[in-house]
């Protein structure tokens, strides 16, 4: 994840996603190998189990009729047809209808599905990414004043009836208050839903566990490797020298652009020369860190067909061509690099997020292309990330692929309004660590423990490949150290992000705020994490 200045922080909201998803579907209608303790012994599973973890959508009862309480102008409900109708004059309008749920319906779930038909037309693009059309549940948490907003997936333009589901989470909070929001905010158009076709039921999971029998040791003879994540831009010889004076032994290659944009890279020719270009780079880099006995992990950091406006989900979730393109990339990598020894791994996506049932779920896509890499080079080792943006809470319900030599990542950035601070008008002045927030080395271990557990169970190599604290932020090298020292405890790999990226996350600067950085070439962070990087601890070199 990176926020550089003047971009959206459109990522922190990923890290507390649940399981169950939070968002909607459309379709139209017309370290070391450690033994397993008893206690940690997993159910028995079947290798010849379906390979797929997406739990299949049930169906859910008409809801009985609801009280709905329209806005003051731009609507009408008749013969079971809300409509809202906001003129172009009036764009930017709020004109929303509400219905109170019976507490009957959600007490004590984990959240609440519904779906309705309905047919827009006309609707412009919103004023912000979030207003727009609403298919939306808005639920609240009175004893503790949690509240969200769970939202459809975005629609400009014109569209015929379909069916639009909403999966909405409550993020383990208890609401004692839900309704209904339909309608238009910030935009103009008209919407009409079909509410006789309004049906919900208290939320389901998402996703499915499997091969839980699972073990794979073929990674853990090798010792732990350290390092950065390499610049957006193109890495030259300079780079990889200083990261070797660093001491490092691992290097993330990132192949990204415009990383914070929506719905892009959808031209996949145009896409596929772009990448060539990084492709080139990388042939580059591979020799110049093999060459100081370097690894290189190959990171895809942007999709083919971007993500989409609003809910920021991959395209490729959804559209066929997008999620083939995607499978042909890996492919044609594996040929072009088959047997390069200084490959670490395939990183098959970064930072995968998917909220809701899909046409080509996140685990489903990252198995595809894991195979496309082994028909061609079936040694090589392959990286897959946890759903929710690679978060440590993802590994509670992540699957392992029945294949060797395969590596599991994670990001970490917990907690998000302590490591991004100041980041597009957050609060600033917090510290690491804070005992009155609950913030240390034990908080930190304690996100992390979906992770280890994934990695106790099921034998495999696990990676950092981000993790990181805004330079600003009070005490960002005891942060860094935490987290270093939990990773060698662990035995995990990892990657600092990042390397002269952005000044924000770079230890070779220091600043008050992102107005006021200026190169440094001592600091509290970047001595914390070059001594992280030559394994001194303590003021002593312990490998």
């Amino acid at each position: 994840m990176r926020i550089p200045c003047g971009t959206i922080l459109a990522a922190a909201a990923a890290f507390s996603a649940p399981l169950e998803g939070n968002c909607v579907a459309t379709s139209e209608t017309g370290g070391k190998p450690v033994a397993l303790k008893a206690a940690d012994k997993v159910p028995e599973t079947s290798a010849e189990e379906a390979q797929e973890v997406q739990v299949p959508a049930a169906a859910m009862p008409t809801l009985q009729p609801l009280t709905w309480k329209l806005p003051k102008r731009f609507a009408s409900l008749k013969g079971g047809r809300l409509v809202i109708d906001v003129p172009r004059e009036s764009y930017g309008a709020d004109a929303v209808a509400r219905a109170v749920l019976p507490v009957a319906l959600f007490n004590g779930e984990k959240g609440f599905a519904f779906s309705v038909a309905a047919n827009g037309s006309g609707l412009a693009k919103p004023t912000r990414p979030w207003l727009g059309l609403k298919v939306q549940l808005h639920w609240r948490e009175r004893a503790t004043g949690r509240e969200a907003y769970p939202n459809c997936l975005n629609k400009t333009g014109d569209f015929g009836w379909a069916e639009i589901r909403n999966d909405a989470s409550f993020d383990g909070a208890t609401p004692d208050f839900v309704e209904l929001v339909f309608g238009l905010q910030g935009t103009s158009g008209r919407v009409e839903f079909d509410l006789a076709t309004l049906s919900g039921a208290p939320l389901q999971p998402l996703f499915r566990r499997i091969n839980q029998d699972w073990r794979d040791l073929s990674l853990h003879a090798a010792s732990q490797l350290r390092g950065c994540m390499l610049p957006a831009r193109a890495t030259t010889e300079n780079d990889i020298a200083a990261l070797a004076s660093w001491g490092a032994t691992l290097v993330r290659f990132q192949m990204i652009r415009n990383w914070s944009a929506e719905d892009d890279n959808r031209d996949i020719p145009e896409f596929t020369v772009w990448l060539d270009t990084r492709l080139a780079n990388l042939e580059d880099v591979l020799r110049w860190a093999g060459a100081r006995g370097m690894k290189v992990v190959v990171d895809l950091h942007v999709p083919p067909g971007g993500k989409r406006p609003g809910d920021r989900q991959m395209n490729m979730f959804e559209e066929d061509r997008f999620a083939d393109a995607f499978v042909e990339i890996w492919r044609r990598i594996a040929a072009r690099f088959r047997g390069n020894a200084a490959i670490y791994g395939y990183d098959l996506i970064n930072e995968p997020w998917q909220h809701h049932r899909v046409r080509h779920d996140y685990w489903t896509l990252q198995r595809r292309a894991a195979e496309a890499v082994r028909e061609i080079d079936p040694s090589a080792p392959v990286i897959v990330e946890a759903n929710q943006m690679a978060a440590p809470a993802a590994f509670a319900y992540l699957s392992p692929l029945l294949m060797e030599n395969v590596i599991y990542q994670v990001h970490l950035y917990k907690p998000e309004e302590y490591t991004h601070q100041g980041v597009r008008g957050s609060a600033s002045g917090l510290r690491w660590p804070d005992p009155g927030r609950g913030w240390d080395k034990d908080f930190l271990r304690r996100e992390l423990e979906p992770v280890r557990e994934f990695q106790l169970r099921h034998g495999v190599r696990i990676y950092v490949g981000e993790f990181s604290a805004i330079a600003w932020a009070e005490g960002a090298e005891n942060y860094l150290r935490d987290c270093i020292e939990l990773f060698r405890e662990y035995g995990w790999d990892w990657t600092y992000h990042a390397f002269r990226e952005w000044a924000g996350w770079s230890v070779e600067h220091e600043g008050a705020d992102a107005a006021h950085m200026v190169p440094s070439s001592d600091n509290p962070r970047k001595r914390v994490l070059t001594d992280g990087i030559r394994g001194v601890w303590k003021g002593k070199c312990h490998e």
